[in-house]
């Protein structure tokens, strides 16, 4: 058992240097049963956009006040101790700008030490111990909860959840052993590895507490207050505490290896045996079912220090660092002070995609939205999906009564377009067609206001071609959303010859209004995303119409690592729709990008390829494979071959976009990857991973980043 008071944590306290430190001020509460508890509210004295995080120089204080009541406690003058976090935030966990930059593996194991011995202490007080979890509680921030004796949540909290696997690493301060034991190895496989796969899902605090995470929820209005008179109750002994998830004897002899195992072959079917973090934190939740907590302790110091100095975290950090800094301040952005206020939004459409704009129009920005179409029929079928969709959240508990009524007040739809006069911002979400989109916009820019925005949500049209016959082109900016609309956190704002800042700034600010990062790039065909997925669908394509079989191509892509498959990718977004971006791309660069009747062909079938009960691409239909079979007499590539067609393809599309100023820098590539593409964290964007490969010294005799980013081994 290791002994945490003899270790020696100076060589990481010498690197507390520019931490903002979460401090740990307590006082005492005198519940109604006479008993005194001492309250600590973690506090780093900004506001609650900067969260409290737990760096060196934290833990550090905080493992002294925890001393400090111990004493206190073995003196009789407490009898409990809680934790909570200032207003919105417990704690969002580690603070990750010291962990990525310990200098070796070492250090980085008292990273992990400190950690334990630390949030150990809520466990060995003399006297029960309580986490009131009043807002955020991410990674090391749920693992002081873990710790506890005790746990309570507030509804209202923003999420609940141990991402660590998501960027690389796993839960290291006691997740790992305290989770499974607590809530059985099922849930604690959502919790630790499922959740962090699917594009880091977090936990809502009534999915915490039904999983057993938490042992009472309260509303916000009262809840610090009702968590104190629930913890008197438990302390005094009128409140039982029961934990139904909590495994059992048959459930560690049975249930558990099973479940590890079913886990195992996911993980080997859906991600492949590249990424470390999953498998290590799948080891350490196997391991859990015995042995002591300090042993599980002591785990997973050796992991976490091990995965901690380790390419791949060093990728997830690069990786990290854009959507926590570069996303939140766009490079290209102009002044907001620019922005026209939005007051009123319309919508031109209301097909599906237009309801899910207004849908997200509608709750973010809480401002009329006005949808429109060719008939009343249409119109009447998108405002009921936009109640219907209100009314789902509204079942969920994520909206009370009131709020979905003033919803459902703020969507107008009809077929009288002079009511746009009065939008301040208008998008169109019509069919994909220059002239369609020219047309209507030619009949909105003669009703709405002279400084209005129209804004087009167009994949890879010209957005300057699509303004072209308009009176004031200057208006006119590109809002690419990505499917679905309502998750994916991407928007492409694109900026024409003319574009004004005063279009630009208020583009930004509704992007922002709507939860989302929002990128610059030039009004180039495809933009960035749809660009380079374009290389990597027409790749996987031709590779089929040499010969090679559906699922050999897609295991050829697999060491990519996106979240699908290119053919996956190809059903997701329609044929249709893919054929038409590959037209696209054809027509403005033929000699590098694939294109041929077959992808037509293909695109007018109903059903173009076969699937699991998964829903995950396995084969061609019969229809479909007489069209391939033309390519008989070719020789299949290998998946090598394959592979290196596609890692050289995106280096030479990426080099020359950089070239050509699509957007500033290789960096808003990776950004616009991550968020619209799902390109893993691990490999620290697209740039990173063809550096890694050797792709970008193959193709253009350098590399994207000097020094060069570490990331994951080459397979």
């Amino acid at each position: 058992m290791t002994d945490y008071a003899a270790i020696d944590f100076s060589p990481l306290d010498a690197m507390t240097e520019g931490e903002v430190v979460t401090h740990s001020p307590t006082r005492d509460v005198h519940l109604p049963s006479g008993k005194t508890l001492a309250l600590i509210t973690l506090d780093n004295g900004r506001d609650h956009t900067r969260p409290n995080t737990l760096g060196p120089a934290t833990l550090a204080e905080l493992g002294r006040t925890l001393d400090g009541l111990a004493a206190r406690a073995a003196a009789g003058e407490i009898d409990a101790v809680a934790v909570t976090g200032k207003q919105y935030i417990l704690a969002a966990g580690a603070d990750l700008s010291d962990v990525s930059r310990v200098p070796s593996q070492e250090i980085a194991k008292l990273v992990a030490q400190r950690g334990h011995a630390v949030l150990g202490k809520l466990s060995s007080l003399g006297v029960p111990s309580f986490t009131f979890v009043n807002g955020l509680a991410l990674g090391g921030g749920l693992e002081i909860a873990l710790h506890s004796t005790y746990r309570t949540v507030d509804a209202s909290a923003a999420a609940i959840a141990l991402p660590e696997v998501f960027l690389g690493i796993v839960p290291g301060w006691g997740g790992a052993y305290l989770l499974p034991n607590l809530i059985g190895i099922e849930n604690a496989l959502e919790v630790v590895i499922s959740n962090p796969l699917k594009q880091n899902r977090t936990l809502k605090p009534r999915q915490a507490f039904e999983l057993g995470i938490l042992d009472a929820i309260f509303p916000a209005a009262n809840y610090l207050e009702d968590s104190l008179r629930w913890a008197d109750g438990v302390l005094s002994g009128t409140v039982k505490v029961e934990r139904k998830n909590a495994p059992g004897k048959i459930e560690r002899l049975t249930k558990w290896p099973v479940a590890i195992r079913v886990a195992r072959n996911m993980l080997e079917s859906r991600i492949g045996t590249v990424p470390r973090a999953p498998y290590a934190a799948l080891d350490l939740l196997d391991k859990a079912r015995g042995g002591t907590a300090a042993e599980g302790f002591a785990r997973e110091d050796d992991v976490l220090a091990d995965l901690i100095t380790g390419d791949q975290f060093a990728a997830s950090m690069y990786a990290f660092d854009l959507v926590q800094k570069r996303a939140k301040r766009p490079v290209g952005a102009p002044d907001k002070s620019l922005a026209r206020k939005v007051t009123k939004v319309g919508i031109i459409g209301a097909g599906l995609m237009a309801s899910q704009f207004a849908l997200l129009f509608v709750r973010k920005l809480q401002v009329p939205v006005l949808i429109t179409d060719l008939d009343q029929a249409r119109v009447d079928k998108g405002v009921a999906y936009i109640h219907e969709e209100i009314g789902k959240l509204e079942a969920k508990g994520r909206l009370d009564a009131d709020a979905a009524n003033r919803l459902r007040a703020l969507v107008r739809g009809t077929t009288d377009k002079t009511e746009y006069a009065d939008c301040d911002f208008v998008i169109e979400a019509v069919f994909e067609e220059v002239g369609v989109k020219q047309q209507v916009f030619g009949e909105i820019e003669k009703i709405i206001a002279e400084d209005a925005i129209l804004a087009t949500n167009t994949s890879s049209l010209s957005v300057a071609e699509i303004g072209s016959k308009l009176a004031h082109p200057e208006r006119l900016v590109g809002f690419h959303f990505f499917n679905p609309v309502a998750v994916m956190p991407l928007i492409e704002i694109v900026r024409t010859g003319t574009t004004t800042d005063a279009a630009l700034s208020t583009a930004f600010t509704v992007a922002k209004g709507l939860g989302k990062n929002a990128v610059l790039t030039a009004d180039a065909p495809g933009f960035v995303v749809n660009r380079l997925l374009a290389k990597v669908m027409g790749e996987a394509a031709r590779a089929v119409y040499e010969g090679t079989p559906i699922t050999k191509v897609d295991e050829a892509f697999a060491p990519l690592g996106l979240p699908m498959s290119p053919f996956q990718l190809i059903d997701l977004v329609g044929w249709k729709v893919a054929a038409h971006v590959q037209d696209t791309m054809f027509g403005a660069f033929p000699e590098r990008f694939y294109a041929n009747e077959n992808f037509h062909e293909l695109a007018a079938l109903d059903a173009v390829v076969e699937k699991d009960k998964a829903g995950k691409v396995t084969g061609w239909t019969k229809p479909a494979e007489k069209i391939v079979a033309r390519a008989a007499g070719n020789t299949p590539p290998s998946a090598s071959e394959i592979l290196r067609r596609v890692q050289d393809g995106l280096t030479h599309e990426i080099r020359i976009m950089l070239d050509e100023g699509v957007v500033p820098e290789v960096e808003d590539i990776d950004l616009c990857l991550i968020l619209g593409a799902g390109w893993p964290f691990i490999d620290g964007g697209a740039s990173v991973y063809l550096d890694r490969e050797g792709a970008s010294e193959r193709v253009f005799g350098g590399s994207f980043h000097t020094p060069p980013i570490r990331g994951v081994a080459a397979v």
